[in-house]
């Protein structure tokens, strides 16, 4: 198996160049999978987000570092988790893995990570 992406601006991100104005956040999480029995899984992720202007919303996505639990428990399949940092919480759609067994991770809410340098953007993404 070939050694995932490191770089910042890894092709599969789906990142265009001209969102100067990204954010995020790279460290570890917890991520708790919808489902009654699920424990918190602790994972490693890289996420950004920006505000997309013609929909009103703020846009986060990201990867989860390949981790054996969460393998075993969605197999490859889509699912929906809450993901937990220090700086906060939300509900992003686990799908997309790459060839390096790394899980894509959006949501369309505020993120959970800390956005802009004043509260301004956080408000407009809520």
């Amino acid at each position: 198996m070939t050694t995932p992406p490191t770089d910042e601006h890894s092709p599969d991100d789906n990142r265009p160049d001209e969102h100067d104005d990204e954010d995020g956040y790279r460290g570890r999480a917890s991520l708790r999978l919808e489902s009654p029995d699920a424990e918190p899984l602790e994972v490693e992720v890289t996420l950004r987000g920006h505000f997309e202007p013609l929909d009103g919303r703020y846009h986060w996505y990201g990867r989860v570092a390949v981790h054996a639990g969460l393998e075993a428990a969605l197999g490859g399949k889509k699912a929906t988790g809450l993901l937990t940092t220090p700086h906060g919480e939300a509900v992003g759609e686990l799908s997309d893995v790459d060839p390096w067994g790394r899980y894509r991770i959006v949501g369309t809410s505020t993120p959970p990570f800390a956005v802009g340098t004043g509260d301004e953007l956080a408000a407009e993404a809520s």
